[in-house]
């Protein structure tokens, strides 16, 4: 197979959630998060990242900066980060700790990628302490967050984030919303998905680009599409893949709540409702999926379209082997 010199130049990371599994259990879904790491670097990926849910029965990776501290001493080589830490669910000051010890323990190794989403819930905000406009200031909270960093906090005199002060974690912004727009103004690599609504993905990358101002944090727009991809021997195969997140996607949009990943089969059996069938139908839409040959020509036109610097691999299925085979595969498919 010949592969594009656009995919064999683009770097590829791997975003792992810690999902659970039906018949696993959390700390199980954090061993195998820890676990995956150690197989990413083995594969050449070049980062990396967790995850931060609060009171999802599906996700164990609530602590992502303790999960990130886990992956890096699991690891040597590979670089380690967040996909991203809420910034509205802590206080600035605390996440510039984390991160300043993170980047103490493993120099150069350590990428700090922010969202701005709330809990998902009332009682999980409430829990956290934390109101639903919390995210109403994310322009603010992130410059307070990188003003730690530098030093450079005018508005709490004589206060700094040991280690963190003078330390430099590579920061990355998730778009949601008007993310792309803050991550020009702030001079930010930018982190925007790949999957559904493609043409507002493009003009968000174009705005991007267009209004960025270099910072000491970035020199030049930094783009890094994330979605699913799922390569295996078929389309058939590699859409089963696609079924345990597609129902736990639906399932969340009509009962509130992210469930473990079930198998492909019982997805297969399952009686939906009108609603649920929408959902999961759309769920299923958008991704990478096929044999190599069909993910390598779809991979090298997206990159083209976009002009992207990187790409997160976002996958998740119920069946661990056959997710680290898809990950293979697709470091196969680079290396060509």
């Amino acid at each position: 197979m010949r592969v594009s010199s656009v995919l064999r130049d683009t770097p590829f990371s791997i975003l792992d959630r810690s999902r659970t599994r039906e018949g696993g259990d959390g700390p199980q879904a954090l061993r195998d998060t820890v676990a995956l790491a150690r197989e990413a670097e083995a594969l050449g990926y070049h980062r990396f990242w967790v995850s931060e849910h609060h009171s999802v029965p599906g996700v164990a990776g609530s602590a992502p900066t303790v999960l990130a501290a886990a992956v890096a001493a699991a690891t040597s080589r590979i670089r380690v980060g967040t996909g991203g830490v809420m910034l509205p669910n802590h206080r600035p000051l605390v996440v510039a700790e984390q991160f300043g010890v993170l980047e103490a323990l493993f120099p150069g190794r350590i990428d700090m990628g922010l969202g701005r989403s709330v809990g998902f819930t009332g009682g999980v905000r409430r829990a956290l302490g934390y109101g639903k406009d919390a995210a109403e200031d994310f322009d603010g909270q992130v410059a307070e967050l990188l003003g730690w960093f530098t030093g450079e906090q005018p508005a709490h005199p004589g206060v700094h984030a040991w280690p963190a002060k003078g330390l430099r974690p590579a920061p990355f912004l998730l778009a949601t919303g008007s993310g792309a727009d803050l991550a020009a103004r702030l001079g930010l690599p930018l982190v925007i998905g790949a999957i559904r609504g493609e043409d507002a993905m493009l003009r968000a990358v174009d705005r991007y680009r267009a209004g960025f101002r270099p910072s000491r944090w970035a020199a030049a727009p930094h783009v890094t599409l994330s979605g699913t991809v799922a390569v295996a021997p078929t389309p058939e195969e590699a859409r089963r893949l696609l079924l345990p997140e597609a129902w736990s996607t639906a399932y969340s949009r009509t009962h509130g709540s992210f469930p473990p990943l079930p198998p492909p089969e019982a997805v297969e059996s399952r009686a939906m409702t009108p609603a649920e069938r929408d959902h999961f139908t759309a769920a299923l839409t958008g991704h990478v999926a096929g044999p190599p040959d069909e993910v390598a020509a779809a991979l090298t036109a997206l990159l083209t379209r976009s002009a992207a610097d990187e790409y997160l691999v976002t996958t998740s299925t119920y069946d661990r082997g056959l997710l680290l085979e898809s990950h293979r595969a697709l470091a196969t498919i680079l290396a060509a």
